[in-house]
């Protein structure tokens, strides 16, 4: 058994395994509607968990590419110029972030 809220329009809004305020019905756990709903939780999750992730190798190329040019490597010309122009306005932004001073917490601190 779990426990269901669901909105005005009858859409579940959340399930628990124990009681909770504000629920608005019990309802066997294997219903195909509450199976419905932890499967799309789940994907919501890996979704999130991607995104996330996505957020982390962007910094990682952005360093990569830093390293091989300073290296002498590779050149920022060697890049498509939509990248290469990309790079630069994260490098700008990222300055101007760093000009900000103790406002904005340092990149390793962000929760992203």
């Amino acid at each position: 058994m779990v426990f269901v809220q669901r909105d005005e329009k009858g859409r579940v809004l959340r399930v628990e395994h124990e009681p909770f305020d504000n629920m608005t019905q019990s309802m066997p756990a294997n219903d195909p509607e509450v199976q419905s709903w932890f499967a799309s939780r789940s994907l919501h999750d890996h979704l999130l968990s991607l995104q996330h992730s996505d957020l982390e190798l962007v910094r990682v190329v952005e360093d990569l590419v830093q390293v091989l040019v300073s290296r002498g490597v590779m050149n920022y010309t060697d890049l498509p110029e939509a990248a290469g122009r990309k790079l630069q306005q994260r490098a700008y932004a990222r300055s101007q972030v760093v000009d900000l001073g103790g406002l904005v917490p340092d990149d390793s601190q962000l929760p992203y």
